[in-house]
């Protein structure tokens, strides 16, 4: 068999989310955070996520990498961590003076990569571009359902 005479999307893809991932974390950092500061602060200021469990699931890790995140962030000042007094099992998570400021440091940086990214495109390029991720998006989601059903179907 030989090789495909092009490469798959999927490889492109994939190639391409790697790059683009390292070089977003490496602009995080010269800014002094990283990706998951950035996804931990972006989540507690949009206010929606301030509990522990909630933080892991919108950040994408789970929850002992998060509490790792979540020590070193306390230790640096960015977050402060407290008992819910309802539920003492929950945690609670705030963002500090200096977190807010990291926070607009980050957003510079991001807003900066944006428009990297964006050089060149047209509005409806990304328009386009963002059609075709969630198409592939769909697709990857569509084949997970049906290979999880496949033993169960009844031939």
């Amino acid at each position: 068999m030989r090789p495909p005479l092009e490469e798959p999307i999927g490889l492109q893809v994939t190639r391409t989310a790697k790059l683009l991932s390292r070089v977003f974390d490496d602009a995080l950092v010269a800014a002094g955070g990283s990706l998951p500061v950035w996804l931990v602060l972006v989540s507690l200021k949009g206010q929606k996520h301030r509990q522990q469990g909630d933080l892991a699931a919108a950040a994408g890790v789970e929850g002992p990498t998060l509490t790792h995140h979540l020590n070193r962030m306390e230790a640096a000042g960015w977050v402060v961590r407290s008992r819910d007094p309802q539920n003492r099992r929950i945690h609670r998570v705030e963002l500090t003076k200096a977190g807010n400021a990291l926070f607009v440091r980050l957003l510079a940086s991001v807003i900066q990569f944006d428009r990297q990214l964006r050089r060149g495109l047209s509005e409806k390029d990304i328009a386009n571009l963002g059609r075709l991720l969630e198409r592939l998006r769909d697709n990857t989601t569509a084949q997970r359902i049906a290979t999880q059903l496949k033993p169960y179907v009844m031939e």
